[in-house]
């Protein structure tokens, strides 16, 4: 005799969560569908609604999910290093190269709960994590503009990693994370920004 299906799913809401993040890394944010996703977990197509309402409520838990994770990732670089920027950026790299999918969604906000007051503390905790770079610099390294020159460190690892991530960028010969590092060592004297 069938057992008959049960809706019942031990941990629902990460069980839809992971099956977003493996579709957006093999088709992208496009092809997320609540139903598909449903299928997916074996659970009723309205499930997935009961924690994330709509595809945007579950995008917004995954960006806020990736910020988290790249706050944890930056803040591993040594505080006392003396190319902690650097370091701090092939954190950055890093994380964006082992969680495309959180990295794909986190930046763009059109695709999200702008208001959602746990993705405005982990982008508070993300911000905080990445300033803490140009912070902890010497008063000379930092320049007279501190919110610029994290923007520019900012810059120069987002762009790098999506590039990379793209296909955009020639092949490397080395790591893409030490090729981030050596970009930053031969344009900035070493030790970053």
């Amino acid at each position: 005799m069938a057992t008959p299906r049960t809706y019942h799913h031990g941990d629902l809401r990460r069980a839809v969560l992971s099956a977003a993040i493996e579709v957006i890394r093999s088709d992208g944010v496009a092809a997320i569908s609540l139903r598909d996703l449903a299928r997916r977990a074996e659970v009723s197509h309205a499930a997935p609604a009961h924690h994330f309402k709509d595809k945007a409520g579950l995008l917004t838990a995954i960006a806020t999910e990736g910020f988290d994770l790249l706050a944890a990732a930056v803040t591993t670089a040594a505080a006392g290093d003396a190319h902690r920027l650097r370091e701090m950026g092939a954190r950055y790299v890093e994380f964006a190269l082992g969680h495309p999918a959180h990295f794909q969604v986190m930046f763009q906000p059109g695709l999200l709960h702008p208001d959602d007051p746990e993705l405005a503390a982990a982008r508070e905790r993300a911000s905080r994590a990445l300033h803490s770079g140009v912070d902890g610099l010497p008063a000379a390294r930092r320049g007279p503009d501190a919110p610029r020159t994290a923007l520019a460190a900012w810059s120069l690892a987002h762009g790098f990693a999506t590039l990379q991530l793209s296909g955009s960028l020639p092949p490397l010969e080395a790591d893409p994370v030490d090729t981030f590092r050596a970009l930053v060592d031969d344009h900035t004297g070493a030790g970053g920004p």
